[in-house]
């Protein structure tokens, strides 16, 4: 299932590196410091999220500054960490990220967390181990409930979000059972886009998944199970 909707108006300056996702919401190109992986921003009154590391240029940090800045990155992965120190010294922003991976970080201020972690009252970071072992979505209530998957859960060709298991998956049946708490966690009325930090061509020119609960409703797990790695 991969329908289309229409991407909301922004006001973004001539040739910002952004691009709307939903309301308040944007993707960044994908940056290939993180094995191609897209960041997406989200803007909140509160202060601004910064959701995995887009490639660090000038104009991106410009177009940051001339959107309110940084007040939080958090990293969904190990693969999509990616000149953070740089990132926090120009923004001045928190980094957040799960325990386990936080020792990739040496000499950097962190804010580690365990199981579930609260940024704001409709932000929510999620500990989802399998991929990695911190492995990790954040959750934003906002539009219907968006949930930011890094690599958890990915777009198949068919624009299908699923979960993948590649020849380095840390835990392929703790990340199916992160996948079952997730489904167990939310429902239709919470949960409507998904926003993955990869493989987004296979949307077609969206940057987004909608219906985001039916396809996690969808997905047969138990079969899954004997999925053998994609090399």
């Amino acid at each position: 299932m991969s329908e289309r909707f229409d991407l909301p108006d922004a006001v973004l300056p001539p040739l910002s590196p952004l691009r709307p996702v939903v309301a308040g919401v944007f993707a960044f190109p994908p940056n290939r410091e993180t094995l191609g992986g897209t960041a997406y921003f989200i803007q909140r009154p509160e202060g601004n999220i910064l959701i995995d590391c887009p490639a660090w240029t000038e104009a991106i940090a410009t177009t940051l500054q001339t959107q309110g800045g940084v007040r939080w990155l958090f990293l969904t992965h190990r693969d999509a960490i990616a000149q953070v120190k740089a990132i926090q010294r120009d923004t001045g922003c928190a980094v957040i990220i799960q325990e386990q991976e936080a020792y990739l970080l040496p000499r950097l201020e962190v804010t580690p967390f365990q199981q579930d972690w609260a940024i704001a009252p409709c932000t929510t970071a999620i500990w989802t181990p399998g991929h990695t072992p911190g492995s990790s979505c954040l959750y934003h209530a906002a539009e219907g409930g968006i949930l930011f998957t890094g690599r958890h859960l990915l777009p198949n060709q068919h624009g299908q979000a699923v979960p993948l298991r590649i020849a380095k998956t840390f835990h392929w049946g703790r990340q199916l059972r992160s996948v079952q708490r997730l489904r167990d966690r939310f429902s239709v009325e919470t949960l409507h886009y998904l926003c993955p930090s990869a493989n987004l061509g296979f949307l077609r020119g969206q940057r987004a998944i909608a219906h985001a609960y039916d396809h996690l409703a969808q997905l047969d797990l138990e079969a899954m199970q004997q999925v053998q790695p994609i090399l």
